[in-house]
């Protein structure tokens, strides 16, 4: 039975702790604007040290970046970035709440639905677009369970929605 690895601290040499933000700082990557609800709901909530952020879509300034079904629309590929961008939308989410990335520890869960074709079978490929991003913010040793289904549709023609649980 595989079992999460306890949690080894990401430290420099000159003893300091590496978070997530101190990451994507170096990576040199830019998160952008945080999401505001398509309907009735928040965009995250705490319970606890968990805190959940909704479903996210690929935006980049508030706008749908990539549309499409992948297997028809997009290739692998541009679905793996569309994950990719969604998983930035949701550290944009979660920073707007915690203010600082570094005060999360690691994701706990991600969940990618993506719109497929119905003969599309490359999901974990594309989740992976989304799941590489989070494993070079927190580190391998982190982990975090996933799941990942293709769906007919989703809001606004969207190709992706991630939705992830951190630990704080």
């Amino acid at each position: 039975m595989n079992q999460s690895k306890p949690e080894k601290a990401n430290i420099t040499a000159a003893g300091r702790t590496i978070g997530a933000g101190s990451r994507l700082r170096d990576l040199g990557v830019v998160l952008p604007t945080p999401p505001s609800p398509l309907g009735a709901y928040v965009e995250t909530s705490r319970a606890g040290s968990l805190l959940f952020v909704s479903g996210t879509l690929p935006l980049v300034d508030r706008k749908l970046a990539i549309s499409g079904r992948i297997g028809r629309d997009l290739s692998v590929s541009q679905g793996q970035e569309a994950a990719r961008l969604a998983a930035l939308t949701a550290l944009a989410a979660a920073q707007e709440y915690v203010g600082d990335l570094d005060k999360i520890k690691k994701l706990v869960k991600l969940t990618v639905q993506l719109a497929t074709t119905e003969d599309f079978t490359e999901h974990a490929v594309v989740a992976d677009g989304a799941s590489n991003l989070f494993v070079q913010l927190f580190g391998p040793e982190a982990g975090h369970v996933r799941v990942v289904y293709g769906v007919y549709s989703l809001p606004v023609r969207t190709p992706v929605v991630v939705e992830t649980i951190f630990e704080l």
